[in-house]
């Protein structure tokens, strides 16, 4: 009995370690790309190079670590239709959340930032009722309402509101919201189950070819024009293994606990990002307004996630009883979580 209850007390503490690492990486991640991108700090402005070196040394290191090393397996499988059909349309809008997601920062707080995510789960519910994929009720518009006033409110309370900005980042949550019903429609019902260590290894090099084409006409010439190419490489370097140590954090997470735990953890780290972002970044100025109203959106959120787990739950139940791991891959802008 007492080396059962050690060992179980020993798989709790490696579950909550994974998750503080989780929060912290993916924490870490934001502050990071808006440090690399602040032209008050590193200076590098330039979102697609940024992103499209993460995707390139992501595809690197997966192909590294699941063929020549071969520490980690990637999912068999995968067909030239299928990697056509599924991969690279998810690979695309991949490309499409990061590039847009990091663009944000050049012009809006990272808190803010992460106020406007907070509509993610409306972006996603919308789609997936257009696809057939939800379907419309009394409780679920309650709840998109309560999320979408109160990012409303938090909009209203922002004090230096960039709409540059504010475009870039729903044009972000509007191309995650098609990854994630994508994968839903595209991967899930041609029976493939992807961990993000397998999602990685298909759908980065996709998602690298995607942003190399725009940063050849919309970047290319302005680093070479400024001499951009000189960027530090250990911080390069560094905030490419950020980006990749965070997606692995995913994998551990969902390995020890589900899908739903990495939810829960993501409204924990936005909170953290929100306010940690207004001790690190002098363009971040909170308000009681921006508080009280994400307060009413990550409520949303909340309700919003308990309503998918009694719905997985139910499925569940049906299909007989089966260990989940697979999840969206983890966004270098932010995570979505």
């Amino acid at each position: 009995m007492a080396d059962r209850s050690r060992t179980f007390c020993k798989e709790e503490f490696i579950t909550y370690a994974y998750i503080l690492l989780y929060i912290a990486l993916s924490s870490g991640q934001i502050f990071f790309n808006k440090w690399v991108l602040s032209s008050k700090e590193i200076n590098f402005p330039y979102p697609l190079g940024l992103t499209l070196l993460h995707m390139v040394f992501s595809s690197v290191l997966c192909f590294i670590l699941t063929k020549v090393l071969k520490i980690m397996k990637a999912e068999e499988g995968m067909t030239a239709e299928i990697y056509v059909t599924s991969v690279v349309p998810i690979g695309s809008m991949f490309a499409m959340t990061l590039w847009l997601g990091n663009t944000a920062y050049l012009y809006i707080s990272v808190a803010f930032a992460q106020m406007l995510k907070a509509i993610m789960p409306v972006a996603v519910f919308v789609l997936g009722v257009a696809a057939g994929l939800e379907i419309m009720s009394c409780r679920m518009l309650l709840i998109m309402s309560v999320i979408s006033f109160g990012v409303l409110v938090a909009s209203y309370g922002e004090m230096d509101i960039n709409w540059v900005g504010v475009v870039y980042q729903m044009g972000g949550v509007v191309g995650e919201a098609l990854r994630l019903i994508f994968m839903e429609i595209l991967v899930k019902r041609k029976g493939l189950k992807l961990n993000p260590i397998s999602v990685m290894y298909y759908v980065s090099p996709c998602s690298a070819l995607c942003l190399f084409l725009p940063w050849i006409f919309l970047e290319k010439s302005k680093m070479e024009a400024h001499g951009s190419w000189n960027f530090p490489p250990l911080v390069l370097l560094l905030n490419c293994l950020c980006t990749f140590a965070l997606n692995l954090s995913v994998f551990l997470v969902i390995t020890h606990t589900s899908a739903l735990t990495i939810r829960v953890a993501g409204v924990v780290k936005d909170w953290v990002v929100v306010l940690l972002s207004a001790l690190l970044f002098a363009d971040t100025k909170l308000t009681i307004i921006n508080l009280f109203g994400y307060g009413i959106a990550i409520a949303g959120v909340a309700a919003y996630n308990n309503q998918k787990l009694k719905k997985e739950a139910s499925r569940g139940s049906l299909s007989g009883p089966e260990h989940d791991q697979s999840v969206p891959l983890a966004t270098s802008s932010a995570s979505s979580k």
